[in-house]
């Protein structure tokens, strides 16, 4: 009777430890880990981010669906949205968009609007110089000068590779920058590929 016990309780902490370890495996299997970013790639511009002429916004009114809608940054800086009229927009952020919209609605319109802005489509980055395709091209988020370099048809055979001078956020002061996959491009920039000395 003893042997049968004992036998009975090793058979029972065998089995209790076999469905441990099988629970254990799924468990790991059905969660698995966040897979990396893809080399190359980052996040979006982040949320100080200033808006700016091209750049394309949803908005959503909760509760009012006919004031939302999709709207571009007009070459004014200006959004025009349904009741309100227009709003200012360029340089600044998302949340400052939001607050002025939500400010303009309680002016006698809505007594507690909630507002949700985000960018759709970011504005357009623009590369001359020394390369094959110069002009206006579409803002890929994680673009890099490479990638840039690579959408207007690469460099001519007089451009300097090492460095690229770029003017960010509508100013007239140029950066130097190297030419590799390090420098990231920002919606809006202008990128110029010089001549090489030698």
């Amino acid at each position: 009777m003893t042997l049968q016990r004992h036998s009975f309780w090793h058979w029972l902490c065998a089995a209790i430890m076999l469905l441990a370890a099988l629970g254990f495996t799924v468990a790991a299997q059905a969660a698995p880990a966040a897979a990396p970013a893809p080399p190359g790639q980052s996040a979006a511009p982040a949320l100080d981010y200033k808006l700016g002429t091209g750049d394309k916004l949803r908005v959503i009114v909760f509760g009012e669906a006919d004031l939302g809608g999709e709207y571009v940054v007009d070459s004014g800086g200006f959004v025009r949205l349904p009741l309100i009229g227009q709003i200012h927009a360029a340089g600044d952020t998302v949340r400052q968009f939001e607050n002025e919209v939500i400010s303009k609605l309680k002016d006698g319109y809505l007594k507690d609007p909630r507002v949700s802005a985000e960018v759709l489509n970011y504005r357009p980055f623009y590369i001359i110089g020394e390369i094959s395709k110069p002009g206006e091209y579409p803002y890929v988020n994680g673009m890099s000068v490479l990638n840039a370099v690579a959408l207007a048809g690469g460099y001519t055979p007089r451009a300097d590779q090492r460095r690229v001078y770029i003017r960010r956020d509508g100013t007239g002061r140029e950066e130097t920058l190297t030419a590799d996959q390090t420098t990231k491009v920002n919606p809006g920039d202008i990128i110029r590929v010089a001549e090489r000395f030698f």
